[in-house]
């Protein structure tokens, strides 16, 4: 029989528990120093955690929350200066050009799909004629066509 060796496994999971909360903290307290933006996917990457163990550290959750709101929130997204923003007419005009296109692809498909139907028809009147004079009508296999 084995030994027992449960302890060390249990052991190596409690330092490795131990060692991942105290990137975390060191972690929070530079970016905390730095006066870097603190939000939990901030600190998962700079801990190289995950974002859910985060949330399920309770005191950790706390301190980044405190954090979050001192610091003031993360910016989204770099804010593209006044004169580089697209007016609102440019957006319109846009928004028209967006449109023409999509109807006139709509009336483009609708053209193709028509086109197809009569060409399908006509392959389907052919094969009937051409197979119909070398069979009886019993002989005749239907032939399904897909929806266009």
């Amino acid at each position: 029989m084995r030994a027992d060796n449960s302890q060390h496994i249990i052991a190596a999971a409690r330092c490795r528990a131990a060692a991942t909360r105290d990137r975390a903290v060191a972690a929070l307290r530079r970016m905390d120093a730095s006066g870097q933006p603190v939000s939990f996917d901030a600190v998962a990457r700079e801990a190289g955690v995950s974002r859910s163990w985060l949330y399920t550290q309770s005191d950790l959750r706390t301190e980044i929350d405190r954090l979050r709101e001192r610091h003031g929130p993360a910016p989204s997204a770099p804010q593209v200066p006044e004169r580089q923003r697209a007016s609102d007419a440019s957006l319109l005009r846009r928004l028209e050009a967006a449109t023409a296109r999509n109807r006139q692809l709509e009336a483009e498909v609708r053209e193709l799909r028509d086109q197809l139907a009569r060409t399908l028809g006509q392959q389907r009147a052919a094969a009937v004629t051409s197979s119909g004079e070398a069979r009886s009508p019993r002989q005749r296999s239907a032939t399904t066509v897909g929806p266009c």
